[in-house]
């Protein structure tokens, strides 16, 4: 995460912390299907962990979970929550969230395309994977959407800073970017109504 991304996310913190969740439902079904992945014993990291709420979720399904950040802004407000004791809130950025690896799950949800080097993150994540370990990732591929939203309306809404830049993928190019790091992709689905948002489970090889 660059320092300017950095400075975005601690801007906007509070509000994010205060923004509802759009699609309960779908964010629900999401949850019940990370979890179904999750072992009692797994040793677990997520990075881009926001202020926590799917942290503190997850967290009881297993024996450790590291959620990490680079904003500490959020990493503040997350800390102010109950969260279960297995759970600790670590300011580090996706390239440096990897400490206490190898990991038997990693989870990054709605991160990939807001790192600067997606493929240089995913062949992090493998290498600090154990032995067929999963990565459970949630991914905007904004590509796919029309063109009045990705040549128009998104850049707009950059520009007056009111979203961060990122990566403007397509859902193939995500699939062969997991793929190419050595990932077998096991599970992928769309919750909700937005179709643009892919939740994918891959396992190390």
């Amino acid at each position: 995460m660059t320092d300017r991304s950095t400075q975005f996310w601690d801007k906007v913190a509070e509000r994010y912390a205060a923004r509802p969740i759009k699609d309960i439902a779908a964010y629900e079904a999401m949850l019940s299907d990370a979890a179904s992945w999750l072992s009692s014993t797994d040793e677990v990291l997520e990075i881009g962990c926001g202020t926590g709420g799917t942290a503190i979720r997850l967290a009881p399904h297993v024996t450790r979970w590291r959620a990490t950040d680079g904003s500490a802004e959020m990493i503040r407000i997350a800390r102010a929550k109950a969260a279960p004791q297995n759970l600790d809130f670590v300011v580090a950025d996706a390239e440096r969230a990897f400490e206490g690896g190898p990991f038997d799950v990693i989870c990054a949800f709605l991160v990939l395309q807001l790192v600067p080097d997606m493929r240089g993150t995913l062949q992090t994540i493998h290498r600090q994977l154990k032995p067929g370990g999963l990565l459970i990732s949630k991914t905007y591929c904004f590509r796919d959407m029309n063109f009045v939203m990705r040549r128009l309306v998104i850049p707009s809404l950059q520009v007056a800073g009111f979203i961060p830049r990122f990566a403007v993928l397509r859902n193939a190019e995500l699939r062969r970017a997991i793929t190419d790091a050595g990932f077998t992709i096991e599970a992928s689905h769309v919750f909700g109504t937005n179709q643009h948002a892919h939740y994918i489970v891959a396992r190390k090889a």
